[in-house]
């Protein structure tokens, strides 16, 4: 069995006062990445740029500098060969994390992901396990264009046999990779540009925040009520979460109380927790940075309806209308779920 499976540390730890050491999303997600290879040798790292560029968005800056060529792995441009050779490894008892670049990629190693990672375990009967970590970057907001900007998650989330997660902050980011580098299942961790910190990207002050030095996970599968409220709930996740945080403090001066959710994973999908926040604000706004239609939005309002559709006296959403993200900025940003589009739908929930 993996030493990881012995880790003490299993619980969530208490995330710090405002203060403590800080580190950016970037870096929590080296931390937690560094800890696990140094407490498990079946942890490895694989993918395009991963080695002495430390990953297009520093999501493994520096790793191999401490572990080496042979456990960080950079590869040619073939997703389907690197994520078939990921997923080898993980049915032979190993724990990789393999990077596709951009999750707009996701289309040439199709086959790999989700005919071989996610149904192994499934076609083998459950005896056959597959610890292995998808990690990809997606989002908007950098004039990257129709095959860079997209989020994409709700295509993951659709197809049974992935968790999928999605962090909004460094605490967040450390424990749900180091849960999901543990974990016996598959999991797909995806990361907006927008969250990890990064100097030469749009300055973004919530993706520094307080992070414990020692390993802990955060369980995937569990929202977080990142802001309390009681006329309005906002469901989001990733980027999302930080436009709404700061819409509803704008607010707060209004006497508007707006509660925000951040749902962390969409598989699992912690339906309790947005329907336990409904059932105190009665208004319901989903924010996503993915298409609108067949996808989270829809998901979470149904579950609500299916549960009490007489909780909900206002629902709307805010998302990506069903376009390819634009190139030029003006229009990229007239699609994407920005704060003014957030506030508008919350204004229109407490007055409508």
């Amino acid at each position: 069995m993996s030493t990881t499976a012995d880790a003490a540390s299993k619980a969530v730890a208490v995330e710090p006062a405002p203060g403590s050491r800080k580190l950016s999303t970037a870096k929590a997600l080296q931390e937690a990445i560094a800890q696990q290879m140094r407490a498990d040798p079946s942890v490895f790292v694989m993918g395009e740029d991963v080695g002495p560029y430390g990953g297009i968005f520093s999501s493994t800056t520096g790793l191999i500098d401490e572990f080496g060529p042979e456990r960080v792995l950079d590869t040619p441009i073939s997703e389907t060969a690197f994520i078939g050779l990921g997923i080898g490894a993980a049915v032979e008892g190993m724990r990789p994390v393999v990077e596709l670049m951009f999750a707009d990629f996701f289309g040439v190693c199709m086959d790999q992901i989700y005919n071989h990672m996610a149904k192994i375990h499934y076609e083998s009967g459950g005896n056959v396990k597959v610890p292995m970590v998808l990690m990809t970057a997606t989002g908007g907001g950098y004039s990257d264009g129709a095959q860079h900007s997209q989020t994409l998650w709700g295509t993951f989330a659709h197809l049974p046999g992935m968790k999928v997660v999605v962090p909004s902050t460094p605490y967040d980011a450390k424990g749900l990779m180091t849960a999901a580098i543990r974990s016996d299942d598959p999991v797909v961790f995806m990361f907006h540009k927008g969250v990890m910190g990064l100097g030469w990207m749009k300055k973004n002050p919530r993706s520094i925040g307080a992070v414990p030095e020692e390993a802990y996970e955060v369980p995937i599968g569990k929202a977080r009520v990142a802001r309390e409220g009681t006329d309005v709930t906002v469901v989001t996740v990733s980027l999302s979460v930080h436009h709404a945080l700061d819409v509803a403090e704008k607010l707060e001066g209004e006497g508007v109380s707006v509660e925000v959710i951040d749902l962390r994973s969409l598989v699992p999908l912690d339906r309790e927790a947005i329907v336990a926040s409904v059932s105190k604000t009665g208004r319901l706004v989903v924010v996503d940075e993915d298409y609108e239609s067949f996808g989270m939005t829809g998901e979470v309002i149904a579950s609500v309806a299916e549960r009490d559709p007489a909780l909900l006296r206002h629902v709307s959403r805010v998302a990506v209308p069903d376009v390819p993200i634009p190139y030029a900025r003006e229009l990229e940003y007239a699609v994407l779920p920005t704060p003014a589009r957030i506030e508008a739908a919350i204004r229109e929930a407490v007055t409508g």
